[in-house]
C-alpha cells in the first residue's frame, strides 16, 4: 500500500530525525545525544539566565539612582530599560534644553543615569528623571577627578569670611581661604574679618579657577577644592613642558615676576627664567627696577636651557625689535620733526617722534620765558629739531626754540648797524653770510627788515656766539650731554615709580 504524500501539512514524521523540533524533543529524552550547536547551546544558556533573574527580581525605591539603556525615543517621551520586567519612562519635558541630556544629545543603546521618582504605575512602568540623576552622575565624576588628581575649572558665584563657593558642573564646592592663590599671609590670618580681604574676595565673583578637589565626601555633600594646589601642580608639569620645548635663541613673550639686585625674573606662562641685569635692554643701570616693573608684558630670547638644574637664562636686549637700532638711518642732527608731548618733567618735557622713540626737550631748548608746565600738556603736537642722537644709550636730545628759528642759508638782508656795532643806522655793506645766516638761524626777514632795535641784536648776538662756543668747545659739549643724560636717569628712575606705584 502507497503512502500518501501531504507535502508541507504532512503529519509524518520528518525522515531526518536530527531536524527541527523533532530533534530537540528526541535530545531532551536522550541525554546522550547532547548538541553541539553552539547557537542552540547560547539560546539555552539564554533562557537559563531569565529564569534565574525571574526567581530573585530586581527591586527599586523612591530616590534610587541606577543606570539602564535607552529602548526607545518618542517625542514625548523616553523608554529606558532599567532591568524590571517594563521599561522605565522618562519624560521629554524635563529634559535640558542644551548640553548633556538634551533630547538632541540622547541616542537609542545609550547608556544614562537616572532617578527613580516612582517605582511602578498602575501601567507597571517606573517612573524616571535625568534631571535629577545628573548631580549624582557629577558627584560620580569628581570622584573620579579626585582619586585622578585631576585639575579642573570652577566658576565662583558667592563667597563668604571662610573662602569661596565655586560652581562645580552643578555641584556646590568650597574653596577655604587658605587655599586661595592670591592672598597674602596675613589676610589669610586675618580671615575674611578685615575689610580688605572681603574685597579682594568680593572681586574674585564670576572668575573662573583652576581647582584640584582636596576632599569629597558625597554623603554629607562635601566638596573641598585648592587653587593653591591646583596652580603649583600646573607650573610643575608646565614648567617639565617649557624645558622640553624651549631651544636657544627662540624669541617668547612673558611677564616681569619678581626684580632683583642682580635682574629680573620672568614668567613664561609656568616657568621663569632670569634676565640677567647685564642683558637688559637699557645699558649701564643700576637696578632692574629702573627700567622694569613687575607685571609688565615684556619680549625676550633664550639664551640657555639647563634641564638638569631647571634654569633658563633669558636675555630682553636681543629680543627686543629695538627702533634704536636704526634710527641713526632714519634721522640726522638739525633735522625738524613733529613730535607729540608725552610727560612734563621739572627739566623740561619728553616728546615721542615715532613709537618707541622718545627725546628730552630741556628747559634750555624751550621757547624763551615759557613755563613747560602751564604751556605744554601730553598729547601736544609740535616741530621740533634734532640735537643730537645716541643709539646706544637711547638718548634723543631735542629743541623746541631751534625749531621755531628759520633753517636757510640764503642771504640775508643788511643789518641796519654801524661799523663799530654800537646801534644806529648801518652801512648797506654790512651783511651776514649765508654760511654765518645758517650757524646763526636767526629771525625772519621780515623782522630784520622792520629794524631791531641795538639791544635786540645784541642779544641774537650773544646767543649766536654762545652757541658757536659750544660747538668749538669739547668740554662744553661733554657737560652739556652728561647734563642731558642725567636728566634722562632722572626720568626713568620717576618712571619706574610711579610704575610700581600703580602697581601696588
Amino acid at each position: 500500500m502507497q503512502v500518501q504524500k501531504h507535502g508541507d501539512l504532512s503529519t509524518m514524521p520528518a525522515t531526518n530525525l536530527k531536524s527541527g523540533r523533532v530533534q530537540r524533543m528526541f535530545e531532551e529524552n536522550d541525554p546522550e545525544g547532547q548538541s553541539n550547536n553552539p547557537e542552540e547551546t547560547g539560546d539555552f544558556n539564554e533562557m537559563e539566565a531569565l529564569l534565574r533573574e525571574s526567581a530573585n527580581p530586581i527591586t527599586i525605591k523612591r530616590g534610587d539612582v541606577v543606570e539602564g539603556v535607552i529602548v526607545r525615543i518618542d517625542q514625548d517621551e523616553i523608554l529606558v530599560d532599567i532591568g524590571l520586567k517594563s521599561e522605565g519612562v522618562l519624560s521629554t519635558k524635563e529634559l535640558p534644553t542644551n548640553g548633556y541630556g538634551s533630547f538632541n544629545e540622547l541616542h537609542l543603546n545609550d547608556q544614562v543615569l537616572v532617578y527613580v521618582i516612582q517605582p511602578e504605575t498602575p501601567d507597571g512602568h517606573a517612573v524616571l528623571s535625568l534631571k535629577r540623576a545628573n548631580a549624582e552622575r557629577q558627584w560620580r565624576i569628581a570622584d573620579e577627578q579626585y582619586r585622578a588628581g585631576e585639575l579642573l575649572k570652577a566658576r565662583v558665584i558667592d563667597y563668604n569670611k571662610g573662602g569661596l563657593i565655586v560652581d562645580v558642573a552643578g555641584i556646590r564646592g568650597f574653596v577655604p581661604i587658605s587655599q586661595i592663590l592670591n592672598l597674602k599671609r596675613e589676610e589669610v590670618a586675618s580671615g575674611g574679618e578685615s575689610q580688605e580681604t572681603a574685597a579682594k574676595l568680593a572681586s574674585m565673583k564670576d572668575k573662573e579657577l583652576t581647582l584640584k578637589i582636596i576632599e569629597i565626601n558625597r554623603t554629607r555633600n562635601r566638596l573641598i577644592l585648592s587653587e593653591r594646589l591646583a596652580v603649583q601642580e600646573w607650573r610643575q608639569r608646565r614648567r617639565e613642558e617649557l624645558l622640553d620645548e624651549l631651544k636657544p635663541g627662540e624669541v617668547r613673550r612673558g611677564v616681569v615676576s619678581n626684580l632683583a639686585n642682580f635682574g629680573a625674573f620672568v614668567d613664561l606662562g609656568g616657568a621663569d627664567g632670569l634676565v640677567h641685569i647685564s642683558q637688559l635692554a637699557w645699558s649701564r643701570v643700576n637696578h632692574p627696577s629702573e627700567v622694569l616693573h613687575v607685571g609688565q608684558e615684556v619680549e625676550v630670547q633664550v639664551l640657555s636651557v639647563d634641564k638638569e638644574k631647571k634654569k633658563i637664562a633669558l636675555s630682553i636686549k636681543r629680543a627686543e625689535v629695538d627702533p634704536w637700532t636704526t634710527v641713526e638711518q632714519r634721522y640726522t642732527p638739525g633735522q625738524v620733526v613733529t613730535g607729540t608731548i608725552t610727560k612734563i618733567a621739572p627739566f623740561g618735557a619728553f616728546a615721542r617722534i615715532e613709537d618707541g622713540i622718545e627725546g628730552l626737550i630741556h628747559l634750555s631748548e624751550l621757547t624763551p620765558g615759557m613755563d613747560p608746565k602751564q604751556n605744554l600738556h601730553e598729547g601736544l603736537q609740535l616741530q621740533l629739531r634734532i640735537l643730537r642722537i645716541d643709539a646706544e644709550r637711547r638718548r634723543l636730545g631735542l629743541s623746541l626754540r631751534q625749531a621755531e628759528e628759520p633753517d636757510t642759508k640764503e642771504p640775508v638782508p643788511e643789518l641796519p648797524t654801524s661799523e663799530n656795532g654800537n646801534g644806529g643806522k648801518g652801512a648797506s655793506n654790512n651783511t651776514i653770510s649765508s654760511e654765518e645766516t645758517s650757524t646763526h638761524q636767526e629771525a625772519a626777514p621780515s623782522q630784520l627788515e622792520s629794524g631791531a632795535p641795538t639791544s635786540r641784536r645784541g642779544e641774537r648776538r650773544e646767543r649766536t656766539s654762545d652757541r658757536q662756543a659750544l660747538s668749538n668747545s669739547p668740554k662744553d659739549v661733554e657737560e652739556e650731554t652728561t647734563a642731558m643724560a642725567e636728566a634722562f636717569r632722572r626720568a626713568d628712575r620717576q618712571r619706574s615709580k610711579e610704575d610700581t606705584e600703580t602697581s601696588e
